[in-house]
């Protein structure tokens, strides 16, 4: 049976066709453009060599062929050193390059709380992408002095002995800094748990530590404390060296983000001294030339540009502000190394942790004489001020007196006092992690410490005594509570109720 085809249809649709074709024809841009794009002339080590693209400007974000994307770090005459931001595998000599005029920008806002990032805003912990569209880039000023703000509130660490001698202030920059494996993370974890009763947010930076100790530290977190407030940023040692290098700065910028809005927010960097290995490792690639212990000569300048972004705003912009806590590793206690030496000078005080007072079962394993801070002071709650006045002194006094009486017996009742009181003042300060004092438990105990209603017990008791001092403060002097929550000076009668109280707990009675 023979076909009949419909030649009025087929006509029709030739047209329609051929009107869409000349639409979109019409619609083309058949103007001539300018690309301008750079040669890889050499890859190896995670760093590219890259010829061409003469408008590229210093630590300005490059796109490769392959969509992997790296950051100019130095700028030749005739060529470009590149960090891989990305899986170098695929990048090889030949591939081309173009520029972003602009430096690497990361995703900003609330979407970011909860979540586990790499330093770029992409998530690790399996999540959905982040939802927010807002970005900022890593490099940004830090707030001249006209906007800032003098340092007047206190960031509550619910550690005893960092709460009473070494007071953090909101914009500060207080340097944790010793050993291996002396606790310096864990104080920093015990600050940001203890951050659940407050409104502050809190960022985790992890750069180049172990995936093992990075899964720690954030399990620590979600189990302790508030983790739908912080965010985690994360370039392990398994990362590339430009995703290390770039960690700290990104989270500086997603917790600027708080800070400009009016809110508070607390940064932990752990740590700087990779951060340090890091750069000198790039710089000695790409041929800078070396300085003190091959570190290149812009390396005070790194730390400090970075750490000076810290700061409490003025009230006319907002009144926000950014808290860094950065973490130091040392060699054998060395303090006059040189990156412990430039961080020191750099931040407003330093938290120093002993290795040897860890040994000898002393946690936090604070160095009392080393230790120092220089603004948090003023922050400091007025009560907490009154019962701590005393305590440094003489436990630099029992530190020293202790040392002498290994060499013999004291008799002296004197000396013997003064021994006495200080094991109970190194019972008080002793505290397990993950168990922060809020600060009225704090000053109640101290009170009673300053009262010597400590010294009739063993400083074995003092660990028991320690959590059970809040309950009663609540149910018979929640009125002092208060008064101390809203920085009020308390007067003799205020401080003999709270020591009284402790001493109900001890059972000593009145002597």
């Amino acid at each position: 049976m023979p076909v009949t085809i419909d030649r009025t249809f087929s006509a029709d649709l030739g047209e329609r066709w051929l009107e869409r074709g000349r639409k979109r024809l019409q619609s083309a841009d058949l103007t001539p453009h300018a690309e301008t794009f750079g040669v890889v002339e050499e890859m190896a080590d995670g760093i590219a060599r890259i010829s061409g693209l003469p408008d590229v400007r210093l630590n300005e974000q490059l796109r490769f062929e392959g969509g992997e994307t790296g950051l100019a770090l130095t700028l030749d005459a005739d060529s470009i050193s590149a960090v891989l931001l990305d899986d170098a595998v695929r990048i090889e000599a030949g591939m081309r390059v173009s520029g972003t005029g602009e430096v690497v920008r990361v995703p900003v806002g609330e979407g970011l709380l909860g979540r586990v990032v790499d330093p770029l805003g992409r998530p690790l912990d399996g999540g959905p992408p982040i939802a927010e569209t807002d970005t900022l880039p890593v490099e940004r000023p830090a707030p001249a002095i006209i906007e800032r703000d003098l340092v007047s509130s206190p960031v509550e660490t619910g550690v005893l002995v960092v709460d009473a001698l070494f007071a953090l202030g909101r914009g500060q920059r207080e340097l944790i800094i010793g050993d291996r494996a002396t606790g310096k993370t864990s104080v920093a974890l015990d600050a940001i748990i203890n951050q659940k009763h407050s409104y502050m947010v809190c960022v985790y930076v992890a750069v180049g530590q172990r995936a093992s100790a990075i899964d720690r530290a954030i399990e620590a977190v979600r189990t302790h404390g508030a983790p739908e407030r912080c965010i985690f940023v994360v370039a392990s040692a398994a990362e590339a060296s430009g995703l290390q290098w770039l960690a700290p700065f990104a989270g500086f910028t997603m917790a600027e983000y708080f800070r400009d809005k009016g809110q508070h927010a607390l940064i932990v960097i752990d740590d700087l001294t990779r951060h340090a290995a890091t750069h000198r490792e790039l710089a000695l690639l790409t041929r800078e030339p070396p300085g003190r212990e091959a570190y290149p000569g812009d390396i005070f300048y790194l730390h400090a540009r970075l750490l000076e972004r810290a700061a409490r705003l003025s009230p006319e912009l907002g009144g926000g502000s950014l808290t860094a806590l950065p973490i130091a590793e040392t060699d054998a206690g060395n303090l006059s190394a040189y990156i412990p030496t430039n961080l020191i000078s750099i931040t407003d005080g330093q938290i120093v942790l002993d290795s040897r007072l860890f040994a000898a079962n002393q946690r936090p394993a604070v160095d009392v004489g080393l230790s120092v801070s220089r603004v948090g002071g003023k922050a400091q709650k007025r009560a907490l001020r009154q019962v701590s006045g005393r305590i440094r002194l003489d436990y630099a006094q029992f530190l020293e007196l202790e040392m002498f009486t290994r060499l013999g017996g004291v008799s002296d009742p004197r000396f013997k006092a003064t021994l006495t009181r200080g094991e109970r003042i190194r019972a008080v300060l002793a505290q397990t992690r993950f168990s922060p004092m809020r600060q009225a438990d704090q000053v109640a105990l101290l009170a009673a410490l300053n009262a010597g209603i400590l010294d009739a017990i063993e400083p074995e008791a003092i660990a028991a005594l320690r959590p059970r001092i809040g309950s009663v403060l609540d149910a018979s002097a929640d009125d002092l509570v208060a008064a101390i929550e809203a920085n009020e000076k308390l007067d003799d009668a205020a401080l003999e109720r709270l020591v009284d109280l402790v001493r109900s707990l001890t059972g000593t009675g009145h002597g």
